[in-house]
């Protein structure tokens, strides 16, 4: 199941003018393009990342700061040696750039320099990560329809999805990642009326729709990455219901029983 996003973007800027000037820079120089700039740069470069704990450190040159930067890609990391900018980036980040887009190297510490291979990837993310096989099958879901795709910390949400860049456009869903047999209580969302009611009415209160993106796995394992081509997913969105709205502008008022038929 899969649905149409018809949310129509708010973009960012003090008056209508520049509204539309972010519209227009966003549709000159589309996500797609800019996210095939940096696989471009970072083949190029023949860039290589570290595992770090639960996250993934880059030491990039400037043009793939800027690219990581336009594309949305992980935050920078404040370090002593300004001449060496330092990006960091979440698993679900890191493995998308090395596994699908095959762009990025990821070696075992800051000292090795023997890349990892896919296996390895993901038997150390899985391992600092437990929900990490389903929060990449939604993450690599929504990114490859070219959703910029950020933590939803902040929103108690699993993530934030924006058509174009955060700085040019407000995000439009909060997204919640759930899951089907053993990993159905995957984050623990969702299983009761009230966590439902919350999640929805914190959401729409700054003006975003609850997307659920519920990773059915199909009865394979999380042995390997292979099985993510065995995993579906299903989208639903959850928005409140408003008692006040009508489909119509003439309200029509119904007559007391007065008896008369």
């Amino acid at each position: 199941m899969f649905v149409n996003f018809q949310m129509a973007p708010r973009w960012k800027g003090k008056d209508a003018k520049a509204k539309k000037d972010a519209q227009a820079e966003a549709l000159k120089e589309p996500m797609s393009k800019i996210v095939s700039q940096l696989q471009s740069s970072l083949v190029q470069s023949n860039t290589c990342g570290f595992l770090s704990g639960s996250s993934v450190h880059l030491a990039v040159g400037a043009e793939q700061l800027h690219l990581l930067d336009k594309a949305c890609f992980g935050s920078p990391v404040r370090t002593v040696e300004k001449d060496k900018p330092r990006f960091q980036l979440s698993f679900e980040e890191a493995f998308y750039l090395c596994y699908s887009l095959k762009c990025l190297k990821i070696n075992n510490d800051s000292d090795d320099t023997s890349p990892q291979n896919s296996e390895e990837l993901w038997h150390y993310m899985k391992s600092k990560k437990e929900t990490f096989p389903c929060f990449y099958k939604a993450y690599s879901h929504l990114r490859m329809k070219n959703w910029v795709v950020r933590s939803g910390a902040q929103y108690g949400a699993d993530f934030v999805v924006y058509c174009h860049h955060p700085a040019r456009v407000h995000s439009e869903y909060g997204v919640l990642v759930l899951s089907d047999g053993e990993d159905k209580d995957l984050n623990g969302r969702l299983r009761v009326w009230s966590d439902v009611h919350c999640t929805t009415r914190l959401l729409g209160g700054v003006a975003k729709i609850l997307l659920v993106l519920y990773v059915n796995r199909n009865g394979s394992s999380n042995e390997s990455p292979l099985c993510l081509a065995n995993y579906t997913i299903e989208e639903h969105t959850i928005t409140r219901w408003n008692p006040e709205q009508c489909r119509e502008k003439m309200v029509i008022h119904a007559n007391s029983d007065n008896g008369t038929g």
